[in-house]
């Protein structure tokens, strides 16, 4: 048996329970023209305890599908990111 496929990626959403899209970038040469390009895939991740956030970065590992989108499961949140301050209607009108 084969070993499952493991990513690194940024938390870009995190709106549905226990699911988190994360965002994976690889680099590769443009087939023709040689340039070096920047790519990315969006997976939909399962995150039973609600963990991760947007903006950490997270390990994913893919697994049996869970549902129509889910394929992938959170490993571990690598590294935590920096806390964000959203404005609210209060502080706008303060």
């Amino acid at each position: 048996m084969g070993k499952r496929k493991e990513f690194i990626g940024v938390v870009v959403s995190d709106k549905m329970q226990k699911t988190v899209v994360v965002r994976t970038t690889r680099i590769t040469k443009h087939p023709k023209y040689g340039k070096i390009i920047k790519k990315y895939n969006k997976f939909k991740v399962h995150d039973e305890k609600g963990a991760a956030k947007t903006g950490d970065l997270v390990k994913i590992q893919e697994t049996r599908p869970l549902s129509k989108d889910k394929r992938f499961r959170l490993l571990k949140i690598m590294h935590k990111a920096a806390i964000v301050h959203t404005h609210t209607e209060e502080g706008a009108k303060a």
